[in-house]
């Protein structure tokens, strides 16, 4: 069976392990197999290092990598989930990205960080540093290793489940986009 490493700022939810539940089900329907951080031996109250461990374990039995991108404590992704794309770009697997958010990333850094002005070498935030404006979701480099991966990214917005962070919507959407690429590839995958 295809199997996915499911990541996100998800395993911060009050429910995490009700929705990595729920979304390894969804997975099923399509034939996949969802690989979720909290379903490991490892535990939240482990020690980190055995939580990296085991967190790299799952990303290496993975086929591919279904990542919520939805911006969290912040205007970008979560730092994690940025290592875990590029841990799996880096291993060769396709990469899909879901988002519960409409904004490029330029626009997120102006609506938190307050009015940017014009620089030599592009939008300046309060502090004097330069935002990246490509127009792009987030940084560059995440929506880029998506793309180069054979995946990409979709946004959604919606607010189905209890917290928009989930991204069930969002969520829904990639995973059907996943789905179609096993397909294509003659995966098993529905």
């Amino acid at each position: 069976m295809f199997r996915v490493y499911l990541a996100g700022p998800d395993v911060f939810l009050s429910n995490a392990v009700e929705l990595g539940r729920l979304k390894r089900a969804r997975c099923l329907e399509h034939g996949i197999e969802g690989l979720f951080p909290l379903e490991s031996d490892a535990g939240v109250a482990a020690e980190p290092g055995a939580i990296f461990r085991a967190n790299c374990a799952l990303m290496e039995r993975a086929d591919a990598g279904l990542l919520n991108l939805t911006p969290f404590r912040g205007p970008s992704a979560d730092a994690g989930t940025c290592l875990e794309l590029g841990y799996l770009y880096r291993a060769g697997k396709p990469l899909f990205g879901y988002a519960n958010a409409d904004l490029c990333y330029r626009e997120r850094v102006e609506t938190q960080a307050g009015p940017l002005r014009e620089g030599r070498f592009g939008p300046i935030d309060s502090a004097g540093h330069v935002v990246e404006d490509f127009g792009l979701f987030d940084n560059l480099m995440l929506v880029q290793a998506l793309e180069a991966s054979g995946g990409g990214l979709c946004q959604r917005i919606g607010t189905q489940g209890a917290d928009p962070l989930a991204a069930l919507e969002a969520f829904d959407a990639s995973l059907a986009a996943l789905a179609a690429y096993c397909s294509h590839m003659g995966r098993d995958g529905s």
